[in-house]
């Protein structure tokens, strides 16, 4: 009797054995659940225009923008990012390019990166750099970054760490110059 206890147990658990399924996690179909992200909604041909007083501001277009509805929410620019910023006529006085954008609503303020351009039209100063901020908050100065800046004039390439720019780019400050920069005879201080 003892036998056939121990048989009907041994049988019965070499038998389970054969008919459980495998209990394993497939690493991409968790991955793909992890990357999944709950509240982003997406839109594509992006043309968003900040008015003042019934007046254009700003035109800011993109391919691709994500609104990501998180603990702290923002739109996120993947695929570049143009904005035209208008002047009180309602012409176009700079552009503001740049390959990645991030806005975020709770602090008002916009981070820029990789290859940001800004340019202002009538004057032809170009801003290179890779990181920028943009916070309209900050009034003469809405243009900002403490990372390496090059600047071309029609005269001159200055480069620089650091630099602050009204949002219209007719001014701008380089916090720190590198490299040599020329100066003409008649503007050297006697």
């Amino acid at each position: 009797m003892t036998f056939s206890i121990k048989y009907t147990v041994y049988t019965a658990a070499i038998l389970s054995c054969l008919f459980l399924p495998a209990c394993e996690n497939d690493e991409k179909a968790v991955q793909r659940l992890n990357n999944k992200s709950i509240g982003v909604e997406e839109a594509k041909k992006v043309e968003i225009i900040y008015t003042t007083g019934g007046k254009t501001k700003a035109v800011l277009t993109a391919p691709l923008m994500l609104h990501v509805q998180e603990s702290t929410p923002y739109y996120e620019f993947p695929q570049t990012l143009q904005t035209d910023f208008y002047n009180e006529g309602g012409i176009i006085e700079s552009r503001l390019n740049a390959r990645y954008g991030k806005y975020k609503e709770n602090e008002d303020l916009v981070f820029l990166k990789d290859s940001v351009r800004v340019i202002n039209l009538q004057k032809g100063d170009t801003l290179f750099c890779n990181e920028l901020y943009w916070n309209r908050k900050r009034t003469g100065a809405e243009f900002y970054t403490d990372k390496p800046v090059r600047i071309r004039t029609k005269t001159q390439i200055i480069d620089g760490i650091g630099m602050e720019a009204r949002q219209d780019f007719k001014s701008w400050l380089i916090k720190k110059s590198v490299g040599t920069v020329q100066v003409p005879a008649s503007k050297f201080p006697m």
